[in-house]
């Protein structure tokens, strides 16, 4: 559905109009496109005191933006703040950032680069954890369409790790992620993809990767992103919605699967149809009952916790066992800010996209220990759908609005994040919720 109010703000009346009533200024995003697929501008490369990881500049070098020591329009800025542990050391971190972040260009990209907070350290666990809320309130004023995200670096790590998660924050991919916190692991061979090294235009060329409800919006936007960057597509969906599917697969040179992925052989016709094993596993599949939970009768709750949460935890331990998905493969997961902030009416829903939250960071390390896997989950904001275009207006229009960004999101922004996740060079990415919400003040 189209955003009328961020249209009137593109124009001139518009923006008079709305500054005057001091009302949200929200900027158009630059996603990706072929036609533009990095930022427009060089990346200058700061340091707030001695960095504490190796190879920094050597990967910013591979970012695909122009690395610079100055400049005065910057379109991303990368802080390396990895050796701040003192209280005082955070005066570098502002003597860093102060002089420049006003010279930002529209749309750019500011990622600070931390490390993970000690807990035999208190000084360093203070001077890194304040880094998080730095970054959350400067996200928040920097305005213009731009993001700001804090990567934390293992201590004593090389940022060779952070490669996958840079090339993503500073690209037009991650247009609606903001304020986001992304903790890396020490990368590990057993979770690394065999084979060549990816190609960063195709890097899933070579994988085969299943999306569960992938007939329509989010799913939909996924598996077009999945078979953009060069992966084989089994798009998944419940027999009712066949003929949709069908057109999805068709679009994109996919394979429809019609299957209710709460069926009790769901996992073993999975495996049917991926004989030479799964790369990458995608739960996007989910519902809504909503209502009061004084009103919400038995079926209700039951029916959104065996689809969004029982069938993810059943089907992802068999797949597991079995060892369907291969070592280096990725499972990537869909929960939702309302499992962070909860909602009204959505007890169940958000209880079930909490419960993939857990899931997520129990089995990430077991999973990636055990069976070299990977498993991540995106939780979508404010996204434009046909779902929230059902919503009531004045309650659409303040989800939209209630974000540093000012705007819904659409389902390509889920989809780039899900795309990052299942990248093969996204070792060391594990555990992890990012949320895809413009920095939403829900939950913030």
């Amino acid at each position: 559905m189209a955003d009328r109010y961020l249209h009137l703000t593109g124009t001139a009346p518009g923006r008079f109009l709305t500054r005057r009533l001091g009302l949200p200024q929200p900027a158009p995003l630059r996603r990706w496109t072929l036609e533009t697929p990095r930022l427009e501008g060089p990346l200058l490369h700061l340091t707030a005191g001695a960095s504490a990881v190796t190879g920094v500049a050597e990967v910013l070098s591979r970012s695909g933006l122009p690395v610079v020591g100055d400049t005065d329009r910057p379109a991303a800025i990368v802080l390396d703040a990895t050796g701040v542990a003192t209280a005082a050391g955070l005066g570098d971190v502002h003597a860093a950032l102060h002089p420049v972040v006003r010279s930002l260009a529209p749309g750019g990209r500011i990622v600070v680069l931390g490390t993970v907070p000690s807990p035999d350290d208190h000084h360093q666990a203070a001077a890194q954890q304040a880094l998080e809320g730095f970054v959350r309130s400067l996200g928040k004023e920097t305005g213009c369409g731009s993001t700001v995200q804090l990567v934390r670096i293992p201590v004593g790590g090389a940022a060779q790790a952070a490669e996958s998660t840079l090339r993503f924050l500073l690209s037009p991919r991650s247009a609606y992620v903001s304020g986001q916190v992304i903790e890396l692991t020490t990368a590990t061979a057993a979770t690394a993809a065999p084979g060549p090294a990816a190609d960063p235009a195709a890097p899933l060329t070579g994988r085969t990767a299943l999306v569960t409800g992938a007939a329509r919006g989010i799913g939909a936007a996924v598996a077009s992103v999945l078979a953009r960057d060069g992966a084989r597509v089994i798009a998944l969906d419940v027999p009712g919605a066949r003929e949709e599917l069908e057109r999805t697969a068709d679009r994109l040179g996919a394979t429809a699967l019609p299957l209710d992925i709460t069926a009790p052989d769901a996992a073993d016709r999975i495996a049917a149809a991926v004989p030479d094993g799964l790369d990458v596993l995608v739960h996007n599949a989910g519902i809504t009952r909503d209502r009061r939970l004084a009103n919400m009768p038995a079926d209700r709750w039951a029916s959104v916790i065996e689809v969004n949460l029982d069938s993810v935890l059943r089907t992802t331990d068999e797949l597991l066992k079995a060892g369907v998905i291969t070592r280096g493969g990725r499972i990537v997961a869909t929960a939702s800010i309302a499992g962070i902030a909860g909602n009204t009416g959505q007890t169940n829903y958000a209880a079930s996209k909490a419960g993939i939250i857990g899931l997520v960071r129990s089995l990430g390390p077991r999973a990636a220990a055990d069976h070299g896997v990977t498993v991540n989950a995106v939780a979508p904001g404010f996204i434009e759908t046909k779902m929230t275009a059902a919503v009531p207006l004045f309650i659409r229009e303040a989800g939209r609005r209630m974000n540093s960004l000012s705007q819904g999101g659409l389902p390509v922004d889920v989809a780039e994040a899900v795309a990052w996740f299942a990248q093969p060079d996204s070792t060391a990415v594990n555990g992890q919720v990012l949320r895809v919400c413009g920095q939403s003040l829900l939950g913030a």
